[in-house]
């Protein structure tokens, strides 16, 4: 997940999007109210989901596309950020499986779309600061690492989500 050129960052996509697979349909196996059960004090299934949109949302649509606003009422950002004007934080919203992978199946087309338009230009380019409140700051970024931040985040989760599918699991 440490990709260095377009084809790299198009060959990690492709696994972790297989591997999300995967997690999904486990996912579906748990009754969906436990989906919204926090394990250990770490985000419910759905809510994990919810930020992965909103880091996608952050550094994909708004600091590489330039969308000033970019946020669905659904984004969640991690537990610790400021409050934001315009950027959501709805912790009580408690929407189904289906609602959250429809929001999700947008956002990851989008970063499809971005990989898969790389070269190695754009990958070496900084982006233009987006104005306006929100995450992240009006400051540039290289292109680069706002990718690999939306790598990791979704990597991560990915393997939190499971452990915590299985320990779910276990409950039912």
């Amino acid at each position: 997940m440490r990709p260095d050129d377009p084809a790299g960052f198009r060959e990690a996509w492709e696994i972790l999007q297989r591997r999300w697979a995967q997690t999904v349909e486990h996912a579906r196996r748990v009754p969906p109210g436990l989906l919204h059960e926090s394990v250990d004090g770490e985000w419910s299934f759905t809510e994990t989901l919810r930020h992965l949109v909103f880091a996608t949302d952050a550094w994909v649509r708004r600091a590489i596309l330039g969308d000033p606003a970019p946020w669905d009422p659904l984004d969640l950002p991690w537990d610790e950020m400021p409050d934001t004007p315009g950027t959501p934080r709805d912790r009580a919203a408690r929407p189904s499986l289906d609602e959250v992978l429809a929001l999700r199946k947008d956002r990851t087309a989008t970063v499809t779309a971005v990989i898969g338009g790389l070269t190695p230009e754009t990958l070496a380019a900084d982006t233009t600061p987006v104005e306006g409140p929100g995450w992240p700051p009006a400051v540039s970024f290289p292109v680069k690492e706002c990718l690999l931040i939306v790598l990791n985040e979704e990597w991560e989760h990915r393997r939190y989500a499971e452990r915590d599918l299985a320990i779910l699991g276990r409950r039912t």
